[in-house]
């Protein structure tokens, strides 16, 4: 079993690529909690400024408006122990209103931060998703599973520059020998999560909120597997830190699999929301039918699961969205 060790670690300089963003902000505050210094590098495409307030000021966090395309000398020149590679677009809307930006990030982004690891022999992670799967002819997901992706399409953009950056990582690790891990994260939400994003749960919530129409598209009988922020931040922290990780692909989701239609219902009724459901009867174009992740190597390697049910998860999360 996996020795936890990132305590032991403290005070090394770590870099989080994408750190203003939804996952990477939650990341460089645990990061620094738990006595790290952390550099934070992003260009606000899509993250913000506002989910790192917290940090500003403090002796342990610093900030580097900077794309990881195009990274600068500052960044180039620093030496760090360990390094996070999180940036790029995630959600639907921004990966499609972003196409090129994600493509770039997820390649030439992903080569810049693998050369800078071979240079300083950093430890790094590099963050993939669950959308390598594509729709997946097999279910539930195992790392092992190839996966069903269109190579042409709307969709593309993302789910290809990231199977491009397991590549290239597969490379400097057997090339190189670098320390190198990566983590498919599937669907995520909490705090923080822009309300605007296009992700299902924060559609839903603001318009359960608001009292709007709540659409889905096709009939909801789509499913997918929501992990509560915290739980794949610790997954996340365990990937990198635990012995014998590298060279290693792990999924980090929650298995719970939930069809869209039973969302919707569920966050109706914990914001006591009048919102009425409307189904388009048409899917989106390459959407995956099913979702539903295999973490049994996460659990054998890391001696991780995750913890927060759905129902704790989206009150946390409804909490934030009608405080913000």
């Amino acid at each position: 079993m996996a020795k936890q060790s990132w305590y032991t670690l403290a005070m090394q300089r770590v870099l989080v690529t994408g750190g203003a963003g939804f996952v990477g902000s939650h990341l460089c505050e645990k990061l620094i909690n738990g006595g790290y210094k952390v550099v934070c590098l992003d260009n606000f495409i899509t993250g913000s400024q506002k989910n790192i307030e917290n940090l500003i000021g403090n002796e342990n966090f610093e900030f580097i408006d900077n794309d990881v395309v195009k990274l600068s000398d500052e960044v180039k020149k620093g030496a760090f122990s360990h390094i996070f590679h999180l940036a790029s677009p995630a959600s639907p809307i921004d990966y499609q209103n972003y196409s090129e930006e994600t493509l770039l990030a997820n390649s030439m982004g992903t080569l810049n931060i693998l050369e800078l690891a071979k240079k300083d022999s950093s430890k790094v992670l590099i963050a993939s998703t669950s959308e390598v799967y594509g729709d997946p002819l097999e279910h539930p997901q195992k790392e092992t599973y190839w996966g069903n992706v269109n190579s042409f399409g709307p969709r593309s953009c993302y789910d290809e520059s990231k199977r491009f950056a397991e590549a290239s990582t597969y490379v400097f690790i057997h090339k190189y020998g670098i320390d190198a891990r990566i983590v498919r994260i599937f669907n995520t939400y909490g705090p923080k999560m822009q309300k605007d994003d296009g992700r299902v749960i924060s559609n839903f919530i603001t318009a359960a909120i608001a009292g709007d129409q709540i659409n889905i598209d096709g009939d909801g009988s789509q499913t997918r597997s929501f992990c509560y922020v915290s739980d794949l931040i610790e997954g996340i922290m365990k990937a990198m830190f635990s012995d014998s990780t590298k060279g290693e692909v792990f999924n980090l989701g929650n298995p719970d699999e939930h069809s869209i239609a039973e969302l919707a219902d569920k966050i109706i009724r914990l914001t006591n929301s009048e919102s009425e459901i409307k189904f388009s009867g048409t899917f989106r174009k390459d959407d995956p039918m099913r979702r539903k992740p295999d973490i049994g190597k996460a659990e054998n390697v890391l001696n991780w699961k995750p913890k927060v049910n759905l129902d704790e998860g989206l009150q946390k999360t409804i909490k934030f969205y009608k405080s913000s």
